[in-house]
């Protein structure tokens, strides 16, 4: 069992990166932002990096088309996926705002908006081919909540871009 002056060590260890690291942290919270005026749509900050800015005039993204489609969940399981459940057919990790569809490229950007509103879904996975093309499948976290959300039939905005 460690004795006195082991604690005494590493409490004096922890009370200097606290007041050594206090300093640091609050003064990167100070962000000196200039906007360029013959740079349009770029901010300098700190006056050595540029940050793109958001384009507040086009807010609303453009509806390409929409498709009538049947809408199911899944999620990463051995049994709904392929040999790697977690990484998607595009390659990339599965998370939130991920679906499968066969009849979309990658990266489409779609909303579902008589169940999600405004959110913003992006294509990175396939799905069965028996599935067929007019239908897409949702990435959730648990198999419990793929199940639970069920199939619905709907309409999909694909978005521009």
């Amino acid at each position: 069992m460690p004795g006195k002056s082991f604690y005494l060590k590493y409490s004096l260890i922890i009370l200097f990166i606290i007041v050594i690291g206090l300093p640091l942290f609050e003064s990167t919270q100070k962000i000196k932002v200039d906007l360029l005026e013959n740079f349009e749509g770029l901010a300098k900050i700190e006056g050595n990096s540029l940050l793109p800015l958001a384009d507040s005039s086009n807010p609303e993204p453009k509806i390409t088309q929409k498709i009538i489609v049947i809408v199911t969940g899944y999620s990463s399981t051995a049994d709904q996926t392929d040999s790697d459940p977690f990484i998607t057919a595009a390659g990339t990790l599965v998370r939130e705002g991920i679906i499968a569809s066969n009849l979309l490229p990658f990266g489409t950007k779609v909303r579902i908006p008589e169940i999600y509103g405004d959110k913003v879904f992006i294509v990175e996975d396939r799905m069965s081919w028996e599935k067929g093309y007019y239908h897409i499948d949702i990435w959730f976290p648990t198999l419990w909540q793929a199940k639970e959300f069920g199939a619905k039939k709907t309409y999909i905005e694909i978005l521009e871009g």
